[in-house]
């Protein structure tokens, strides 16, 4: 594909180190886009808003046929638990799998692990502090919300380094445009993975405890229980899930403030704007980029009718920075913004992200200590993008402080 043939192409060298241009000039040109590929693209804050709550699925099965349709299937192969999670199952199956996980992921847990969260940050500040230059990815943005989510789930010992490779394999498995020689190993990751999962569940039922993935192995509702197959896949979706696309806020917030220096110096001076200088992070660079819908009828959206069976891209990094919604300062990062809050990086309807208090308590702490502590902090080198379509973030974020 190049340029001229096709009007939204995420392969264009320098798209992940910059798609909002691209994205820009979607909103203006072909705001509900049919790409050649046979999925379609949808860009405006309003329509992606109303996409996100509209009665669609998520299954792939419901798809005409494609690109995209092939991509799973490859994906999807025997003795993967990929298609189970709550992610990727309509109701009644997505509301029932929802529901038992609720039940064990509440907004009092998650507060109750602010001082844990403070002192997992502190304790990469000091070291932050006494090496003076480092990848903050590597420092903190990765560990923190590897190390809550482990805790939180109550995970054996593993190998980190393993696990964060096939966990960012995985995760391209999200892309609606995949290059075809990474179909064959995102889906050898995801089998390595569930298996896994599978022994790590095995261990955990032998070894109970207070914990997230002992309490998903007794959730009932009405005698209703998680099959080991859905069960492999809610874990695994919550773990990914659960510090891949944290990584990315944290990572991509601190870069937006260090390139913002007038905004960095407002929240040291404010340091009560943590919580909406997170929403607006969200807002200026999403951690994930993109929303899968899948028609099973006929949906008609800005003007437009996409048939039945076809792959809806909802654009949420798009539609943050729509200026019909937010105003001309749509491209600015302010950290004040009255409207900040109403940014769809979470997604919203029934598949609004079940991790989203938790993300916004990671972020708020990481970010917050940080540029607090760090009068001086300084980006020190090149940023190098994760070169991923749809949880693109930095993947070192060279740092001085």
């Amino acid at each position: 594909m190049t340029d001229a043939e096709v009007l939204f192409n995420p392969l264009t060298p320098g798209f992940t180190d910059d798609p909002y241009p691209h994205y820009d000039r979607m909103r203006d040109i072909d705001p509900v886009h049919e790409h050649p590929l046979g999925f379609w693209l949808v860009t405006r804050y309003d329509d992606v808003a109303a996409l996100l709550r509209a009665n669609l699925s998520v299954e792939i099965r419901n798809l005409a046929g494609g690109a995209v349709v092939e991509q799973y299937e490859e994906i999807t192969r025997e003795g993967s638990a990929f298609a189970l999670s709550m992610l990727d199952r309509d109701p009644p199956d997505h509301t029932r799998l929802r529901r038992l996980v609720t039940k064990v992921f509440t907004p009092k847990a998650v507060a109750a692990l602010e001082p844990k969260v403070t002192a997992l940050v502190d304790a990469a500040l000091d070291e932050i502090a006494e090496q003076r230059t480092v990848d903050l990815i590597d420092a903190l943005a990765f560990p923190l919300p590897f190390a809550v989510i482990s805790e939180m789930l109550g995970m054996p010992p593993t190998d980190h380094v393993r696990l964060r490779e096939l966990t960012g394999m995985l995760v391209r498995s999200l892309e609606v445009v995949i290059e075809a020689d990474l179909v064959q190993a995102i889906a050898s990751a995801e089998i390595e993975l569930s298996n896994a999962m599978r022994e790590i569940i095995a261990w955990k039922r032998d070894n109970p405890a207070d914990d997230l993935l002992t309490a998903l192995i007794a959730a009932e509702h009405d005698g209703d229980q998680l099959t080991d197959d859905e069960l492999v896949a809610q874990v695994l979706l919550l773990y990914v899930a659960g510090h891949e696309t944290t990584v990315n806020l944290i990572g991509n917030g601190v870069l937006a403030l260090l390139r913002n220096p007038d905004q960095l110096a407002l929240l040291r001076a404010r340091p009560d704007l943590a919580a909406n200088a997170v929403e607006e992070c969200l807002r200026y660079d999403s951690p994930v980029q993109q929303s899968r819908r899948i028609t099973t009828t006929p949906y008609t959206l800005g003007g437009r009718e996409i048939p039945a069976g076809t792959f809806v891209a909802a654009a949420l990094a798009s539609a943050n920075r729509d200026d019909r919604h937010f105003g001309p300062t749509a491209n600015e990062l302010r950290i004040d913004r009255e409207d900040a809050r109403t940014q769809v990086s979470f997604g919203a309807g029934p598949h609004h992200c079940l991790g989203a208090a938790l993300a916004r308590l990671e972020g708020r702490v990481a970010i917050g200590r940080l540029v607090s502590r760090f009068p001086n902090l300084a980006l020190n080198g090149t940023v190098e993008w994760n070169g991923r379509l749809n949880l693109r973030g930095a993947a070192k974020l060279p740092i001085i402080v």
